[in-house]
């Protein structure tokens, strides 16, 4: 007999012994009941972490019984059976379930909904594109208990395209500004922009967006914040606080943009939750990762790596959209993303790689003001390839500190430094000579006006005085303008300056009063 069958049947035995001398009859079993605790665990989907903290349970009171004991059935050595939530069965499935944010009802949501219902085409390639990256953005929102409708904000935001620039030159899927994106540690410099790189930028997002929710407590108005500015979110709560009025997302003063921009995620929620109502279509994206990270470690040609890895270069550039040069800095981009079978593919075809170095580029830093026509003969380049590889506008000169990419030469072995890949800028300055002068606006002066005056653009005069384009300037306030240095005009005046002269209204010379002779 099994050892443990036989210890188990003289405890039996024991106990049957001990209960046959006690007079009191043995109490009704209790029920056992599961505690409020066990059915949230129960309820909880197994791909999704529940991170939200939970008070810690009060103690129960200690309880003596003192009646005797009775037998345990075999049947009951085991525990309660919980029964699983069955997956989702697909990603699609997954984000509904994750719903979490308060309907929008509004004619904006219905007007949306029919615009986007009634572009099919279009609505499909929306999805069709986000298909690399919603599974990650999922992910995230869900480790941060975070609701999972959040992940359909890039159609809002970019149509799920990470090199969307807007006129506002908000870039990425998540449609960050420059400023912002520096403050969400988002790397801009001559070889990579951080705010159209997949994890990177969706990071940046949730975190913005979650303290945006922590200022206003309300998703809608964090949204709206997150489009239009929390400043001027605040502004427009504080004003309608001021004047007695709610302060909902519905209420406050904002916008056009804003005020379509909640019910444009809300009419794409809608649709996602019944494509079928809306007779639309959603491509199969399956519940399980698109890509996976991959380390480098020596600097790559950006075509190496796609063939490499036997990727198309456009779905390559699509996974990995920060690198905006032909070749991967390993110090600077350690880590590439690849399609999830690929993965494995590049590793070994990297391993077996017998085609010589990896990179035929390198960073040279310029060390003086030069000629892009200069920099591009130095490297045996042609100028209109030079330019074009370092995004070098016509009629301007490299200043210097300026990180420029340039040939590799046959005999260099060495990578581009972490200092270098991480900090590289290009600085550029006009070719004709600019003289610095500051000026005295005079009532109703803008910034246009000083434009106008001074025969340059708006933007050159906001970004020379760090003020917005609309600004109106104070009487006698200083202002800031370049115009062009008196020696460069002597040795070559411009067509503009030639245009100008020509068009000046000639004045026309007094005659001077013919003197009498003078009688010798």
């Amino acid at each position: 007999m099994n050892p443990f069958k036989l210890f188990a049947l003289l405890a039996v035995l024991l106990l049957t012994a001990c209960a046959s001398q006690s007079p009191s009859p043995a109490p009704p079993p209790q029920e056992r009941t599961v505690g409020p605790l066990a059915r949230s665990a129960s309820a909880a989907s197994p791909t999704t972490p529940n991170l939200t903290a939970r008070p810690s349970a009060a103690p129960l009171p200690e309880r003596r019984y003192t009646g005797p004991l009775t037998a345990m059935s075999e049947f009951r050595t085991t525990s309660d059976s919980v029964t699983a939530m069955s997956p989702p069965v697909d990603l699609w499935d997954r984000i509904r379930r994750g719903y979490a944010m308060p309907d929008l009802e509004s004619n904006l949501v219905r007007d949306r909904e029919q615009w986007y219902s009634a572009r099919p085409d279009y609505l499909f390639r929306m999805t069709e594109r986000s298909r690399k990256y919603l599974f990650h953005i999922v992910e995230e929102l869900e480790l941060r208990g975070m609701p999972t409708e959040l992940a359909l904000l890039p159609f809002v935001e970019s149509a799920f395209n990470p090199q969307a620039v807007s006129s506002a030159k908000a870039a990425g899927m998540w449609q960050f500004m420059p400023a912002t994106g520096k403050h969400f540690e988002l790397k801009q410099n001559a070889f990579r922009d951080d705010r159209r790189d997949v994890l990177a930028s969706t990071r940046a997002a949730l975190d913005y967006l979650q303290r945006l929710y922590g200022m206003f407590g309300d998703w809608h108005l964090a949204l709206a914040a997150y489009n239009w500015g929390e400043g001027s979110v605040g502004r427009a709560i504080g004003k309608n606080k001021k004047a007695g009025l709610p302060t909902g997302y519905t209420d406050i003063n904002m916008p056009m943009e804003t005020r379509f921009y909640v019910p444009k995620l809300q009419a794409i929620k809608n649709i996602v939750a019944n494509p079928a109502a809306f007779n639309s279509t959603l491509p199969l994206i399956e519940n399980h990762p698109y890509f996976q990270t991959v380390t480098i470690r020596r600097d790559i040609d950006v075509n190496l790596a796609a063939k490499l890895a036997e990727v198309p270069l456009d779905d390559f550039r699509a996974l990995n959209p920060s690198v905006n040069k032909p070749v991967i800095l390993a110090s600077g981009t350690p880590l590439i993303l690849l399609p999830w079978d690929n993965a494995a593919i590049f590793q070994t075809n990297l391993d077996a790689y017998a085609g010589g170095r990896l990179a035929s580029w390198t960073v040279w830093v310029a060390p003086s003001t030069l000629r892009a026509a200069d920099v591009a003969k130095k490297f045996g380049m042609g100028e209109a390839e030079f330019r074009a590889v370092n995004n070098i506008p016509a009629r301007m000169l490299i200043r210097p500190g300026s990180s420029l990419l340039v040939p590799r030469a046959a005999h260099l072995d060495q990578d581009v430094s972490g200092h270098v890949a991480d900090n590289g800028q290009l600085s550029l300055a006009p070719e004709v000579s600019l003289k610095r002068i500051t000026v005295r606006a005079a009532k109703g002066d803008t910034v246009a006006s000083i434009a106008r005056r001074y025969k340059t653009t708006p933007a050159n005069v906001a970004q020379w005085n760090q003020v917005a384009s609309t600004t109106v300037f104070k009487p006698k306030q200083a202002v800031v303008v370049y115009v062009t240095a008196p020696s460069a005009r002597k040795k070559a005046p411009t067509a503009k300056a030639q245009a100008r002269a020509k068009a000046k209204p000639k004045v026309k010379a007094q005659a001077k009063p013919k003197q009498p002779l003078k009688k010798p």
